[in-house]
């Protein structure tokens, strides 16, 4: 059977949706290759939710094509959020693409590969609400850790973002398909399950009636062998007590929330069509702190909003000065057509708004450091990712640090090595770049 290959961009929700499809083609009989160049067909799950990530797309999709000029590669199938949001104009523009799909066509593309290496042309971008929400998946990250998607779409409409576009109105899916697929890939050997969405704090309301995230995180926490269980993208007006309480309580549950905020400034939040002001998140901030003594939180923001005057982002850098978040990951504003933002007034120059983004990243590393001087001397529970050859060490990552965007732990062992997936003891002697450094116990 012929080969393909499938490069996935963007954000880990895209890479569920990327498994998923690598599991129908598994299904369909195709052999799949971890390096793309050795294809016969590569699929490009992209992402087209800011500038930058539509750029790393196109990209991607022009040295696929310089592969298949020079006979590497038969053909390039265009799949995921920047195909939604273009449709045709993809192949207008991209000569060497053989097939455009919106991710409403996801559940066929075994049949999108099959024609595209028949010599056919395929577009199809049907209704987004049929992008497939159940079904199996083949893992592409490390057997011991992987992504939970509990819902699709977004409701919420912040004017500077096109996901709603993109993806569709939210929808949860049903606990108990959640809850059988977390055990089946704790049964296949993962032990920490990062639970997302768009916004997974309004799992439920949709087809519950109720926000029913606490429930669903009991009902995961009875799953055994799972260890480690970790909440992101936490939309900060329906973190409730409830869902607070359960993250304290539970063990499994690590003390660790990704809370994006965007802005501290009412009149800039009011813009984005969000709520709250500087007073209201600073007293929100606390009173998690209250609740979850310990708890690390990890937030993003957006500087050079349109409009964002001088005091709004003075009033920003002391917001982060004083909530002292332990992650923290800030961007320049970007433009996107056909969003409410992109058509505001007092648009702010591109390079004002990279150096205000750089000044508070520059701000926030300061924060990390300090924050990592407290963790010298203590012992923490890792686990591990590794070896890494080039540090001469290896590497993990503490409850307190999400794969692939957070720092991570690297220390040494004198005793008996350690295997990814187990989780080790570690007492924390330095930090090098945010990164902890230690030793196994």
């Amino acid at each position: 059977m012929p080969s393909v290959g499938i490069v996935s961009l963007g954000c880990a929700k895209n890479r569920v949706d990327a498994e998923m499809m690598m599991y129908q083609l598994n299904l369909a009989g195709f052999q799949l290759k971890q390096d793309p160049a050795m294809a016969d067909a590569v699929i490009v799950n992209t992402c087209g939710f800011i500038e930058s990530a539509k750029q790393e797309s196109i990209d991607e999709i022009l040295e696929l094509a310089q592969l298949k000029k020079e006979g590497r590669i038969k053909a390039i199938i265009v799949t995921g959020c920047l195909a939604e949001r273009y449709n045709s104009e993809i192949m207008k523009e991209l000569h060497e693409v053989d097939a455009v799909i919106g991710i409403g066509k996801n559940a066929d593309i075994a049949d999108v590969v099959r024609q595209a290496l028949d010599g056919e042309k395929v577009e199809s971008f049907p209704d987004k609400m049929l992008l497939p929400m159940e079904g199996g998946r083949v893992q592409s990250t490390q057997e011991h850790w992987a992504y939970l998607k509990i819902a699709d779409g977004c409701d919420n409409c912040c004017t500077y973002c096109a996901i709603p576009l993109i993806r569709g109105r939210f929808r949860s899916r049903q606990m108990e398909n959640i809850i059988e697929e977390a055990e089946r890939l704790v049964h296949n050997g993962v032990k920490e399950l990062n639970v997302i969405a768009q916004d997974t704090t309004r799992y439920g309301e949709d087809n519950y009636g109720k926000l029913m995230l606490p429930e669903l995180l009991r009902r995961l926490c009875k799953i055994e062998g799972l260890r480690w269980i970790r909440v992101l993208y936490c939309y900060p007006d329906r973190l409730t007590d409830e869902l607070l309480d359960i993250i304290r309580e539970e063990e499994k549950i690590v003390k660790y929330i990704d809370l994006p905020l965007q802005h501290c400034s009412g009149r800039v939040l009011r813009a984005m069509n969000r709520r709250g002001d500087k007073e209201s998140l600073l007293q929100l901030v606390r009173h998690i702190r209250e609740k979850i003594p310990g708890v690390v939180l990890r937030t993003t923001m957006i500087a050079g909003f349109p409009g964002e005057r001088d005091e709004d982002f003075e009033a920003l850098s002391d917001f982060i000065a004083q909530t002292r978040f332990e992650r923290l990951g800030c961007f320049a504003y970007s433009q996107e057509e056909n969003t409410p933002a992109a058509l505001m007034e007092e648009q702010i120059d591109e390079e004002v708004k990279n150096r205000r983004a750089e000044i508070i990243t520059e701000q926030e590393a300061m924060i990390i450091d300090a924050w990592c001087e407290t963790q010298v001397g203590k012992e923490l529970d890792v686990l591990v990712d590794g070896f890494d050859r080039y540090a001469d060490c290896f590497v993990g990552r503490s409850p307190y640090d999400a794969p692939e965007v957070d720092p991570c732990v690297f220390f040494t062992v004198s005793g008996k090595k350690p295997q990814a997936g187990d989780i080790v003891r570690v007492r924390i002697t330095d930090h090098i770049d945010c990164d902890l450094t230690g030793e196994m116990i």
